[in-house]
């Protein structure tokens, strides 16, 4: 049974352009469907997530990573008696708009967009549903419900400040009322992410060797894990116990989220999602003692994973990619592929160029940069198809 506050289908503000809706499927599914057929979803399983796609098979992409937030999505959603596909969509969207090379290759090009309007991926994924991909026949985009639009805007709270330009030139269209907070729906996959990166990178930092399960021991949540498997399955071989200790830290997290969400929402008792988005204050929510205990593994995952000399050393080359594939096609825009021409012929100045550059670089995957990238200046290179947005 759905809540007050969750989101109504048949409520829903609608899309930009007019639409004749399905008969057999809920605008929200609309939107999710029209999400995994885009280009740029497809283009996340080259994407990295902490390690270079090529790196290893075994290792998170995006695109993995972004099934297994959709996945924690639906299970809190489902529990807290919100719209699972609404929820659904707004997590299989989060990470649209992510440059090859993850967190790296988003902070280079923040930089060298900086006399443009910086970068920012957030704002990047609302670019791209809503302008960049271009394969219906009346519009830009998906042309996704404004309430999709606001999930992927604002799923981690309010945003107010100077406003990035990709999410300023859209909502000066279409007001996706950045001030308030997004629908409960929309903050379930926001945390759905947090759990889903904090479980993963655990399991992909042990795989790459990165440390040992003797180094996690002593980390709350996960210490306590090992014991309790220990305790039932004594002499249980090392990757079936890694398995077993990492899937109950990860339930440890939804639990946590959906008992602290439920007290949360029965003490607001808010009646409707218009007034869950004007609370001032987010409804989906850790404990303050998982939040403290997730703080401490994140310290741990950032000294010994994200900041391993392995990981800086690939970060620092990547960097460099990206570094020079920015000033390169600045100055020769012709050599953007023949369907970015138009746009660049209708460029009117340097500001305009630049955020065509920065939307073509941000749409490669990891392989097609470094392919790219060997081309123009010589030097091993990736295989692969082509990228860009």
């Amino acid at each position: 049974m759905q809540a007050l506050y969750a989101l109504d289908p048949r409520r829903a503000r609608g899309r930009l352009v007019a639409e004749e809706e399905s008969a057999f499927r809920s605008c929200f599914q609309r939107d999710r469907d029209r999400i995994i057929h885009s280009s740029a979803f497809r283009r996340l399983k080259h994407k990295t997530q902490v390690f270079v796609e090529h790196e290893g098979d075994y290792f998170r992409t995006r695109l993995t990573h972004s099934i297994e937030v959709a996945q924690v999505a639906r299970t809190i959603a489902g529990a807290l008696g919100l719209n699972g596909e609404l929820t659904e969509a707004v997590a299989l969207a989060h990470d649209l708009g992510h440059t090859p090379f993850g967190h790296t290759g988003e902070d280079a090009l923040d930089a060298l967009m900086q006399p443009y309007g910086g970068f920012d991926h957030n704002a990047q994924a609302v670019r791209i549903v809503t302008a960049l991909e271009r394969h219906y026949a009346e519009f830009d985009g998906l042309n996704l419900t404004w309430d999709t639009l606001e999930g992927i805007a604002k799923h981690n709270g309010p945003v107010t400040g100077d406003l990035p330009y990709a999410l300023a030139d859209y909502n000066a269209r279409h007001d996706l009322e950045l001030d308030t907070y997004a629908s409960a729906e929309a903050q379930v996959a926001a945390l759905s992410d947090d759990i889903a990166y904090t479980n993963h990178d655990l399991h992909d930092g042990l795989r790459a060797g990165l440390f040992s399960e003797a180094d996690l021991s002593a980390l709350p949540i996960i210490g306590a894990a090992f014991e309790r498997v220990d305790g039932r399955y004594p002499g249980l071989d090392a990757s079936r116990r890694r398995h077993e200790a990492l899937r109950r830290v990860f339930g440890v997290m939804v639990e946590d989220v959906i008992t602290t969400s439920r007290a949360t929402l029965d003490a607001l008792r808010p009646q409707s999602v218009e007034e869950v988005r004007h609370l001032g204050q987010p409804v989906i929510r850790f404990s303050a003692g998982l939040w403290a205990d997730l703080k401490v593994i994140r310290a741990f995952l950032f000294t010994r994973m994200y900041r391993a000399p392995s990981v800086v050393e690939m970060r620092e080359r990547v960097t460099r990619v990206v570094e020079a594939l920015f000033p390169h096609y600045m100055a020769h825009p012709e050599s953007l592929p023949g369907q970015w021409r138009a746009d660049v012929a209708g460029a009117q100045d340097d500001l305009a160029l630049a955020r065509l550059v920065s939307d073509y670089i941000a749409g490669m995957t990891d392989r097609y940069a470094l392919q790219a990238h060997a081309r123009i200046f010589g030097g091993p290179g990736g295989a692969g198809e082509h990228g860009g947005a």
